[in-house]
């Protein structure tokens, strides 16, 4: 699509693929108005082989994030639609998004699963004063346990990243 040729003329050989994971990526899943993007670049050092391409493209990277094994980027424009996470390539992080979304777009059950697990959660923390921070907090409990399956599958058929797909 146009954000996917937008994305790889602003990286450049910077990016050595494109996907599109999380919820979105998955059919019947349910997800936030908001699409994931993933990113691979050789190194996420120097930041400066990217960040300043995709500040032109309208995008703003997230100060202080947690997880220092990715950059995540939001639209600075409100709501914002895509979030782009930028990981080096072969890194855990990096695959761990991919073999999920491939093995809950083959195995029907376990995405109806992970959908399950996904809705008992936010309904679990919709009480709490900010859900939103509560659901974030919580999700890895339901990621991991969808990555227990999605690590058995893999090791049964050989899974290797197929082509970029954003």
């Amino acid at each position: 699509g146009g954000l996917g040729r937008r994305l790889r003329l602003a990286f450049g050989d910077a990016a050595l693929r494109s996907d599109h994971i999380g919820s979105t990526a998955l059919d019947g899943v349910p997800a936030l108005p908001s699409v994931d993007v993933q990113i691979s670049v050789p190194a996420l050092t120097p930041e400066s082989a990217y960040r300043e391409a995709l500040s032109a493209l309208g995008f703003a990277m997230e100060a202080g994030h947690p997880d220092k094994t990715v950059r995540f980027f939001r639209e600075t424009k409100m709501p914002s639609r895509v979030h782009l996470h930028v990981r080096a390539a072969g890194t855990l992080g990096e695959q761990s998004a991919l073999v999920l979304r491939d093995f809950l777009r083959t195995d029907a059950e376990a995405r109806t699963a992970f959908a399950s697990g996904k809705r008992a959660l936010a309904d679990a923390v919709a009480h709490e004063e900010y859900p939103a921070a509560a659901y974030a907090t919580a999700k890895p409990t339901v990621l991991w346990e969808a990555l227990r399956g999605a690590h058995r599958w893999a090791q049964e058929t050989g899974w290797t990243p197929g082509m970029s797909d954003a």
